[in-house]
């Protein structure tokens, strides 16, 4: 079993969030106190000023997603926090990330780095199945507020699985309907924090997504407020790299696999125009892990879980590396290590999760006793439709 607190929660979207917030109430409270600290360290703001930040991105969510919206009301009546708390939470990108888009300007220290992402088609792997992976990186802190949250919905949504910080919506996730979403932290010159649809918001609502087309539309739904990567697969065996800036269509740009395969960090490959790179004075460890990951894949032509698991225990460019350990030089602000490590056989809906950094952590295979069984209402009309084209043939 994980060592990280398993939640299942199902019903509509304030009962869900209500559960959500209920069962991860102190780790939700948690993350709002290690927050608080890293708002002040990084941004220079008080609680109530990154609060107030935040409410500014309720109208657009409100406006694109009213059921996300409710999610967040559900998770500050479990938790026992206000609704303002939680919006601040789901918030932290566009707050942290606006702050280190400054400090870059002014020339001042970064911050921790985060995630290795990565998709293998099925010819690619040794059971002929399409694999997610990534590791996660972020501040330590997350290591005692990490849950992995089963999400049981109504209607024709599908069920989804995300590893992610508690009182967050979604982070690392795979749904019901075979599609799995890994993400990398970007930063710009365009990450000011302004009004728009929030990272983590973005990432809740591929979570409901059925086919990879569905997630593409979500990322150009509405403008977003902060720069992110989305590593999106799906079952079917098609995978797409979206690269977002903030803004709407206009700024992101796209990559499909090569020879079968997707690497990303946490950098741009291909900036929007009128756009400068930040991701690197953040980050600029992320030039040595994507070099290590994509030789690696490069130099195999079939993967398996095992072997994933030994790449993202990668310890090349060590302590920033893929399997990511604190910075003994570092600040306490700075520390970041690999939190959560996991890879995804999406046609068999099966996930392996290290609940830590994966060279001290064993990946164990987690069971959901069929929550990610559901059936499709939208594959169930493709199969009646093309059974009827083979009838009318």
């Amino acid at each position: 079993m994980s060592t990280y607190p398993r939640l299942r929660v199902s019903g509509d979207a304030r009962q869900r969030g209500r559960a959500y917030g209920e069962q991860a109430r102190e780790r939700i409270q948690l993350s709002r106190s290690c927050y608080e600290e890293v708002f002040a360290a990084v941004a220079g703001w008080s609680w109530e000023q990154a609060v107030a930040s935040a409410a500014r991105y309720e109208e657009p969510v409100r406006e694109l997603a009213p059921d996300v919206m409710q999610e967040m009301e559900g998770i500050a009546e479990g938790s026992g926090l206000s609704v303002g708390d939680v919006l601040a939470i789901n918030a932290r990108t566009e707050i942290l990330f606006a702050a280190t888009a400054r400090e870059a300007a002014a020339q001042r220290a970064a911050m921790a780095s985060e995630c290795t992402a990565l998709a293998l088609l099925s010819r690619r792997t040794r059971a002929g199945r399409p694999l997610l992976a990534q590791n996660w990186d972020w501040m330590v802190h997350a290591f005692g507020t990490v849950v992995v949250l089963e999400v049981e919905q109504p209607g024709d949504r599908p069920n989804f699985v995300t590893l992610v910080e508690a009182g967050l919506l979604a982070k690392t996730s795979m749904n019901s309907a075979g599609l799995g979403v890994a993400t990398n932290a970007l930063v710009s010159s365009a990450d000011r924090g302004e009004p728009g649809i929030p990272y983590h918001v973005m990432l809740r609502l591929m979570a409901d997504c059925e086919t990879l087309t569905d997630a593409l539309k979500v990322a150009q739904a509405a403008p977003r407020a902060s720069s992110a990567n989305y590593l999106i697969a799906h079952a079917d065996d098609v995978a797409v790299n979206v690269e977002a800036a903030p803004g709407d269509f206009r700024a992101l740009s796209w990559q499909i696999p090569q020879d079968g395969c997707l690497v990303h960090t946490n950098h741009f490959l291909s900036l929007p125009p009128g756009t400068d790179e930040v991701s690197l004075y953040a980050m600029p460890d992320s030039l040595v892990r994507l070099q290590r990951a994509a030789g690696e894949l490069g130099a195999s032509a079939a993967w398996d879980v095992k072997e994933i698991g030994e790449l993202l225990a990668d310890h090349s460019g060590w302590p920033t590396s893929i399997c990511g350990h604190p910075d003994p030089r570092a600040q306490p602000v700075d520390l970041g290590a690999t939190v959560v490590s996991v890879v995804m056989d999406l046609a068999g809906r099966q996930m392996w999760l290290a609940s830590g950094n994966p060279c001290t952590h064993p990946f164990e295979q987690l069971s959901f006793g069929g929550l990610l069984d559901k059936p499709s209402a939208l594959s169930a009309a493709r199969d009646a439709a093309l059974s009827q084209t083979v009838s009318d043939g």
